[in-house]
């Protein structure tokens, strides 16, 4: 049990911060839906986990490093223009993001730029803002940010976030920066795993950030709640390998964050083989709960499956889309 709760936190995005009781009631550890049933606030109780988390540090290339342990993996890119922050994390982290965002340059802190609204991905904008980030998102993420928003899966109702976290900057389909000598191409996916994701592409350090349309070496989460869907999750799979050589380095929002383009093909081929079972099972006919039972995700099972989102939760998703 230590062992695997050590996992799940060093993959981010954890339940494993239920608490004793509701683990020693349920026998062991909770499906996802059993889960978000059994706790009363689930954002909570992440949020409480990343107030303690430590932070991990991944230098990639000069000037380009990833930090790990706040919610989905966070680039930070360094130089004369001022730290620039791919993704914000929880806002519980502020303390130890600082401490190793600070080893990394003493540059202040000048850009944020969001891959998406999920608040794993978004909840630190207030703080990074009042630090002196300019924040640019997708239109998508200023959208779900400036209202209320549900996440079904989560049964969990979002406030709408405060002025200083609305991302001010914000495009349609595509936008170019250059910051600290980089070229940054900003690209809109369509609907993946929301409808407002986006990838970062690093030109000159040949550094991709995929946000959460990858998750690497976990079944990833899909919120149908705001526009996410099984077929956009493979076109963006698509596009992030078009985008990728084999010297590209390759950073998912969750799962081990330094990656490339031959595990990123491999989720790409799980998702499609995973989707071609369901889709045959439904047309069948057969219920959720007998195509459940089929085992669609066996084959996947031992690598994919051994995290937050369960073979029978992923089977949920993919058969809510097909």
């Amino acid at each position: 049990m230590p062992a695997l709760q050590h996992r799940l936190s060093r993959r981010n995005f954890c339940l494993c911060c239920m608490s004793a009781a509701t683990l020693a009631s349920a026998g062991g550890w909770l499906t996802p839906s059993q889960a978000y049933a059994e706790a009363r606030n689930i954002v909570d109780l992440i949020r409480d986990d990343a107030a303690k988390a430590p932070i991990k540090v991944y230098r990639l290339r000069p000037n380009v490093a990833i930090l790990e342990g706040s919610g989905g993996n966070i680039a930070v890119l360094t130089g004369p223009d001022g730290k620039v922050f791919i993704d914000a994390g929880i806002a519980a982290s502020r303390p130890r993001i600082l401490e190793a965002a600070s080893g990394l340059s003493h540059d202040p802190i000048r850009h944020l730029i969001n891959t998406h609204w999920h608040f794993d991905h978004a909840d630190g904008n207030e703080w990074l803002n009042a630090e002196g980030a300019a924040i640019i998102a997708h239109e998508n993420t200023q959208k779900h940010l400036l209202v209320a928003q549900r996440v079904e899966d989560w049964n969990f109702n979002f406030p709408a976030s405060p002025l200083a976290a609305i991302p001010m900057e914000v495009f349609t389909s595509a936008k170019s920066l250059t910051l600290n000598r980089f070229t940054l191409n900003l690209k809109y996916y369509g609907p993946a795993h929301t409808d407002s994701d986006i990838s970062v592409n690093i030109t000159e350090a040949d550094i991709l950030h995929c946000g959460d349309t990858y998750w690497n070496g976990v079944y990833p989460f899909i919120d149908y709640s705001t526009g996410g869907n099984i077929d956009g999750m493979i076109k963006a799979a698509d596009a992030n390998i078009a985008a990728a050589t084999d010297r590209t380095i390759v950073i998912p929002g969750h799962g081990q964050p330094v990656s490339n383009r031959t595990e990123l093909q491999a989720y790409r081929d799980m998702l499609v083989a995973i989707r071609e079972n369901i889709e045959k099972l439904k047309q069948q006919g057969r219920s959720l709960d007998e195509v459940i039972s089929a085992r669609p995700t066996a084959a996947f099972d031992d690598k994919w499956g051994q995290f937050v989102i369960t073979p029978a939760f992923f089977t949920r998703l993919v058969y809510e889309g097909v």
